[in-house]
């Protein structure tokens, strides 16, 4: 998604992680908005981009949503393979204690990353 934004523009892209550039100035040692007739040419193109960057986020919602959705699938789907891999965890033939230990920690520890802690079920 980043690189899509800056396709249209690093400007945009600033002002979209960084919040709209809002022209002030200074007085009496606080910052208070300018009036509309106080713009200069540079503020009202700052405005200008403020309004494209809305105007994206607005259009593209859906887009930004089905970006979204999918990562949290594709997390879903990543936590469901370790679960199962968790849960059928077994020493291999060709495995020493060490080794396996090492695979099973990666297991785990792949699910911490993910945000899944898993408790041992004891029989």
């Amino acid at each position: 998604m980043t690189i899509f934004i800056q396709s249209f523009g690093y400007q945009l892209w600033n002002i979209i992680t960084n919040g709209p550039e809002i022209p002030t100035k200074l007085v009496d040692g606080q910052r208070i908005l300018n009036m509309n007739n106080e713009f200069t040419d540079h503020e009202y193109k700052l405005l200008q981009l403020n309004a494209k960057a809305k105007h994206f986020i607005f259009s593209n919602v859906d887009r930004i949503m089905v970006t979204y959705e999918g990562t949290n699938q594709v997390k879903d789907t990543k936590i469901n393979r370790l679960v199962h891999d968790y849960e059928l965890f077994t020493m291999l033939e060709n495995e020493n204690i060490s080794s396996m230990y090492a695979h099973f920690n990666d297991i785990i520890n792949a699910l911490k990353g993910l945000g899944k802690v898993v408790t041992p079920r004891f029989r």
